[in-house]
């Protein structure tokens, strides 16, 4: 299966730090260079990703970010063949509204709407919410939450009878007729079972392709256990350089940018979390600030800080193509990439990296991807 790159839209802000002090300032004010996610900038950054024909774009959800189905809807006029990835939480919508504000986006987007349904992983950030449900609640509550979606989407009426959901009468009026795949992700057996139930791709943060493909393997099982045949991928941050040297001196910089304290209380809070992948992406660095290269470009540095995502490929602009070409290799047909800040890393990989991989033959055909 030919490969789908998509590229990454900073709905909450962007720059080139990876994080500040706890004081909110940055380490190095020189550095000190901050976008806000306004529309302007959002569509410069869903341009450049047009234009270099990345598949999609995440548009992401979260406490910081802007609503993801309405930058989508905004920028969807502004781009011609991008599809946008519109993060959904089944904890702030109902699956029948979702089903009905995706059906809409559809018209609106001529048919780009991708879905990536995240059941959530930070507690704190699922209280300030209103979401009280545990872990695997949040699994068993997307379970349901996409049966009723994709009920939704025959346009016929339908009832349904669950624990975290009852619809009577239930239906979509206006039904369209290209479905958005359903990506989503989690690293835990409760995330696995939903994916091989409801997913067309099953996500996994990124990591050294051993655990990696391992992780893939426990879900491709489960999915022929039930007849299915998902896709299968992953979201890296990337550093890439005409030189190596170049860019292994961009990662050692971020590192240089990260304050101690800062570390320290990511690592405490990573500590505890529910999220398997989130305690997996901490144990790939354990905290320390050096020897984060985990395997051949893949640096772990990332995650020092950062929730969620942890891991960039780091290298040439060849290395990266390697890199890339190694994990597709292992079955990984789509990868979710992102760099700081998200349109210079869009120009720089579209210009190093892309022309490698397609002289290599391994990308999709944005326009026959429609």
């Amino acid at each position: 299966m030919p490969l789908h790159l998509h590229w990454f839209l900073p709905s909450h802000g962007d720059g080139r730090e990876v994080a500040k002090t706890p004081q909110g300032a940055p380490v190095d004010p020189a550095e000190n260079i901050r976008r806000a996610p306004d529309i302007d900038y959002l569509a410069q950054v869903a341009a450049a990703a047009d234009r270099f024909g990345f598949a999609g774009a995440l548009v992401p959800t979260g406490l910081f970010c802007e609503d993801p189905w309405l930058v989508s809807a905004a920028l969807a006029s502004r781009t011609r063949r991008l599809k946008f990835m519109v993060a959904v939480r089944p904890g702030s919508v109902s699956p029948a509204v979702a089903a009905q504000m995706a059906a809409t986006l559809q018209r609106l987007s001529d048919g780009r709407l991708l879905l990536n349904v995240v059941t959530g992983g930070d507690r704190d950030e699922q209280l300030r919410y209103g979401d009280w449900l545990d872990h695997d609640q949040r699994y068993a509550r997307a379970d349901e939450f996409l049966d009723i979606f994709a009920r939704a989407w025959t346009g016929r009426p339908y009832d349904f009878e669950g624990t975290h959901y009852q619809v009577r009468a239930g239906r979509l009026t206006r039904a369209h007729p290209v479905t958005p795949p359903v990506f989503l992700g989690g690293s835990s057996a409760a995330a696995h079972e939903v994916a091989a139930r409801h997913a067309d791709v099953y996500l996994a943060w990124g990591e050294p392709p051993e655990p990696l493909a391992a992780l893939v393997k426990k879900v491709r099982d489960r999915a022929d256990a039930q007849g299915r045949e998902l896709s299968y991928g992953s979201r890296f941050h990337v550093i890439s350089r005409d030189t190596a040297e170049d860019a292994w001196e961009v990662a050692h910089r971020l590192v240089a940018g990260m304050h101690p304290e800062t570390i320290a209380a990511a690592q405490r809070r990573f500590r505890q979390t529910e999220s398997e992948g989130q305690r997996r992406m901490a144990a790939l660095h354990q905290g320390r600030t050096d020897d984060l290269e985990v395997h051949p470009n893949v640096w772990a540095g990332y995650g020092l800080v950062r929730p969620g995502a942890g891991v960039a490929l780091v290298g040439s602009h060849v290395e990266v193509a390697d890199r890339i070409e190694e994990y597709h290799a292992l079955g990984l047909d789509h990868l979710i990439l992102s760099g700081q800040p998200h349109l210079e890393e869009a120009y720089t990989f579209g210009e190093g990296v892309l022309p490698i991989l397609r002289r290599r033959g391994l990308l999709a055909d944005p326009e026959g991807d429609r």
